[in-house]
């Protein structure tokens, strides 16, 4: 039987955990695809804080060690970030090396290019992982919806934003509060801009929006709004409108464009994606023939993403076997074309304060009549003279949207805290 030898990059919580599932899954593997997987030799910066494996395995420290070993048939990156794991792909690459990576932001940012690389070089690169951990996502919708017409991606992708946004609705805790506990239990970063912020939820959609639609974005092309804004008091009235607050990317064709957008959402309370806690995820694809599919799983985690980057490395394998490597991931092209802001329509929640006088709701209503808006539900509460003003609107474009807001600001008497979607 013959043997495939790999190298990994990185041996942290996934690489770790692909070790592991290589090792403990070694006789499905060659089941599966004929071969046996070697782990040969592992990149790392501390060698002598991975003793327990340096009986099976040679751990270095030169990248060199690995990208130019003329016996490595697959290398495996798994330590995150741009730079340098830009050059050690692309050097792996010219050297005629198949590449599995774990690495979204690598993939959101330089994807075409590194694709075209491997490519021309007849590699394989593939990136499974880099989407909600181990749910098998991009490999679905290359096979499974090869032949129906994608019109809507949207879901939760982010399992840190997820777990502090379900401590605030259902404990009632602050944004503070709930990211020091996803920080304790190791489900927030140290430094949480990227997660917070929906820098993360963002390149995840730009890879997905490419699987879906063809389109290649970047974080430019779109709004990205993070939950590190998000108050308690506007998590609390949602919940009494019947909605739950969370984080999601949407990508969405509308009339010839796409719509894509990352930004805290309403969802009802009967809604699938309403019942995604913690650092779970979930994805929603909905097929113009089959209708919505939904995909649940872990969005992180050592095992789980390992599990992910091991069927990666089972289909180079295969590919190996069958002298097929060099083919893409996925082919689907077409060109982006931004969706009309007047046809991106949804209700909105806005939250919004101004003094308790008389005249203040007038001059609200007339702003919504002057734009041609209308309130669907509302509700005030008053405190130290000012009124708490949250509406849930009809369906707005997104020109009425940006309407609002500009008659808001240029009113000093009120102050618009948040305007978020509302799933329909």
């Amino acid at each position: 039987m013959k043997k495939i030898e790999v190298g990994l990059l990185g041996l942290g919580t996934v690489g770790s955990g692909v070790l592991q599932m290589i090792r403990n899954n070694e006789d499905k593997v060659a089941n599966v695809t004929g071969s046996t997987l070697e782990v040969k030799k592992v990149l790392v910066k501390h060698p002598e804080r991975h003793q327990d494996v340096q009986q099976t395995v040679k751990l270095t420290t030169e990248i060199n060690d690995i990208v130019n070993d003329p016996d490595l048939q697959i290398v495996v990156e798994l330590i995150g970030g741009i730079h340098p794991a830009k050059e050690y792909i692309e050097t792996a690459l010219r050297n005629h090396k198949n590449v599995v990576t774990a690495n979204k932001d690598l993939i959101a940012t330089y994807g075409p290019e590194l694709v075209k690389l491997a490519h021309d070089n007849h590699c394989d690169l593939m990136y499974e992982a880099s989407v909600a951990g181990g749910i098998p996502i991009l490999r679905t919708i290359t096979n499974s919806f090869s032949a129906d017409k994608i019109t809507e991606v949207k879901g939760i992708v982010n399992g840190t934003t997820n777990y502090i946004l379900t401590q605030m609705g259902q404990r009632g805790w602050s944004y503070e509060q709930a990211l020091t506990e996803a920080q304790k239990l190791g489900f927030a970063e140290a430094d949480p801009t990227n997660d917070v912020t929906g820098k993360d939820a963002a390149y995840k959609m730009i890879i997905l929006s490419q699987f879906a639609f063809g389109t290649q974005l970047g974080l430019n092309d779109f709004a990205v709004t993070g939950i590190d804004n998000l108050s308690a008091f506007d998590v609390h009235q949602a919940s009494q409108f019947g909605y739950v607050i969370k984080l999601v990317g949407i990508a969405r064709v509308i009339e010839d464009g796409v719509f894509v957008e990352v930004a805290p959402t309403l969802v009802p309370n009967d809604h699938p994606l309403a019942t995604i806690n913690n650092e779970y995820n979930a994805v929603m694809v909905t097929g113009q023939a089959v209708g919505d599919t939904l995909f649940y799983g872990p969005g992180a985690g050592g095992l789980p993403t390992a599990n992910s980057v091991l069927s990666d490395i089972t289909s180079v394998t295969k590919n190996l076997v069958l002298k097929t490597n060099g083919n893409f991931f996925n082919n689907y092209q077409r060109r982006y074309i931004p969706a009309p802001a007047d046809e991106v329509i949804y209700p909105y929640f806005l939250s919004i304060t101004m003094p308790d006088v008389p005249g203040q709701m007038l001059k609200l209503t007339q702003i919504m009549t002057d734009i041609d808006a209308s309130f669907s539900q509302i509700t005030q509460t008053e405190a130290d003279g000012m009124a708490h003003v949250v509406i849930i609107t009809h369906g707005m474009n997104e020109n009425q949207l940006q309407e609002f807001k500009n008659r808001v600001k240029d009113d000093s008497t009120i102050k618009l805290g948040a305007a978020y979607k509302v799933l329909k």
